[in-house]
């Protein structure tokens, strides 16, 4: 089964997109059905089954407070090195990778537990 966990961001201009990730797959747009509709034409015909799990960035028990401040600062710094041409201290994009893929395992422990309450 193909899990997508949607996520919305906030950008420099300070409006709202979303990001939709299927493992190292990503798309964005300007509203959750946007972001996966654009991901649904990257997947794979095989990729059937799909599970669909939309994050509005409230800090939980899987993903702190902490870590999605950490994880806009990444990204802002990232956004605007890619705008300059330059790049980030290899660190960062260690950390900022790091935090996306804590993002993307609590978005399916989300899912864990949403199915399990589906299931009682």
């Amino acid at each position: 089964m193909t899990t997508i966990a949607i996520v919305q961001e906030n950008n420099l201009a300070n409006s709202k997109t979303y990001r939709a990730v299927a493992g190292a797959k990503a798309s964005v747009g300007a509203t959750p059905g946007e972001a996966l509709d654009a991901l649904a034409n990257l997947l794979d015909e095989d990729d059937s089954g799909t599970l669909v799990i939309v994050q509005h960035l409230s800090p939980d028990a899987f993903f702190t407070a902490e870590e999605q401040e950490r994880l806009g600062e990444l990204m802002s710094r990232w956004r605007m090195a890619r705008d300059t041409n330059t790049t980030d201290s290899p660190d960062e994009q260690i950390e900022l990778e790091s935090l996306v893929e804590r993002e993307v395992k609590a978005a399916r422990q989300r899912a864990s537990v949403a199915l399990a309450e589906l299931d009682k």
